[in-house]
């Protein structure tokens, strides 16, 4: 099938049940396809033929975090070079037609043109466990968000004793009293009581739940991700969607402008003729591009920098969207940062109670008292408690502390972190 002593390319279009692969030339000419099943089997009768790793310069995949996950890892184990192709253009579809030989051909002109292509995720470590209880758990919150929808459906034909109870509440305080509540009067009123009363205790399962698969992806983040979470205002939810964006490999995203454009918070030239603009980035991941902005939104609210840095562009004639664009860029420059320190094994500063002891450490060494602090920073002396006693996670709060304590005692050390503590 292959002329001998030649190097060739290979694309291969995955399915539930086949995988297809097809074999060029070194000009691009189709040597031939072959369709295989989608098992230990198949994959055997794939890998051997190709004319070995030795002869084939690399091959694309469709889908190596879905259909092709496990064939992606059988080839990288057999020594070739993987590398993830996206999807036929429509423009190819409507020229050639679609069928899964001239989906493999394409694929394989993708790897040998370099267009689009990228090195696979890693789908045996921490991410990957981290991608399925997350998957799971975003199922779990949809589910949530629906019963309490039905439920106001419900209350609204419901009659109006039911109706004025629980009128007004908000939906998790309505949810907690309908799980608890007597269903009693006439049929109706049971009949419409038993209904919303099965369906706060199906939210509530669910919530719990929820909650598991968080305090799971938490657990697998403190001991692979610390630096992820110690960003301000990135979560244990957020963390886990930014590492699942990037993979535990994350040397596949060659410089931070990469990452931000995957995650769509780069600017897009939108210029022509006399016009020198930029417009805001509507593709990548979505799911990354939402990590982020919800970061952005929560830091707008609350970190005073941010807040300093929104006046600063208003007054230069930004509009909010272009701020919070720029907001998001600066924030995919952080998480780039988080990863890539992650992948040097760096493993952040540490847990909310060690740092805290540290904290405690430095005050008491300095006979500075929790009040003291609180009055300086302007928050209740019950944050430095809490930090101090792990119970919450306040960064950047541990942080002014800090850098407050050094420049009282010794104005020297005023840029000193908790890192140096």
């Amino acid at each position: 099938m292959t002329p001998p002593n030649e190097v060739v390319r290979a694309g291969i279009d995955t399915h539930t049940d086949t995988h297809t692969i097809a074999l060029l030339d070194e000009r691009g000419r189709p040597l031939g396809a072959e369709t295989f099943t989608a098992d230990p089997d198949g994959y055997d009768r794939l890998i051997g033929m190709p004319p070995g790793p030795g002869r084939v310069a690399a091959v694309g995949v469709e889908g190596t975090n879905s259909f092709g996950a496990a064939l992606a890892r059988r080839l990288t184990a057999a020594g070739y070079e993987v590398r993830e192709v996206p999807r036929p253009r429509r423009s190819v579809r409507r020229r050639d037609g679609k069928s899964d030989p001239l989906d493999a051909v394409a694929a394989a002109r993708s790897v040998m043109a370099g267009d689009g292509t990228s090195l696979p995720k890693s789908s045996d470590g921490w991410v990957e466990a981290l991608r399925h209880l997350n998957a799971q758990r975003s199922q779990l919150v949809s589910a949530m968000t629906a019963i309490p929808d039905s439920t106001n459906g419900l209350l609204a034909a419901a009659p109006e004793p039911i109706r004025e109870r629980y009128r007004g509440l908000r939906s998790k305080t309505r949810m907690n009293r309908l799980a608890e509540c007597r269903p009693a009067g006439g049929l109706v009123e049971r009949s419409v009581l038993a209904a919303l009363k099965s369906a706060a205790k199906a939210w509530k399962a669910l919530k719990r739940q929820a909650g598991l698969l968080e305090e799971r992806m938490r657990l697998i983040l403190e001991e692979h991700a610390r630096p992820l979470l110690d960003m301000y205002c990135a979560g244990a939810v957020i963390a886990a969607t930014l590492a699942i964006v990037a993979g535990d490999n994350p040397e596949r995203i060659r410089s931070e402008a990469a990452f931000a454009k995957l995650c769509g918070v780069c600017p897009i030239p939108a210029s022509s003729g006399r016009t020198n603009r930029h417009r805001l980035n509507k593709g990548g991941n979505r799911q990354g591009n939402m990590a982020l902005h919800r970061i952005a939104i929560v830091r707008l609210r609350y970190h005073k920098p941010t807040r300093d840095y929104m006046a600063k562009k208003t007054r230069e004639g930004k509009g909010k969207l272009e701020i919070i664009r720029c907001v998001k860029r600066f924030i995919a420059r952080e998480a780039y940062r988080a990863l890539i320190s992650i992948r040097n094994g760096e493993v952040g500063r540490g847990t909310p109670a060690e740092r805290g002891a540290k904290l405690r450490e430095l005050r008491v060494s300095r006979n500075i008292t929790q009040q003291q602090i609180g009055e300086a920073l302007c928050v209740p002396s019950s944050r430095i408690s809490e930090i101090e006693r792990g119970a919450r996670d306040l960064p950047e709060l541990e942080q002014r502390a800090i850098q407050w304590i050094h420049s009282t005692t010794n104005p020297k050390q005023h840029t000193q972190t908790l890192d140096n503590v």
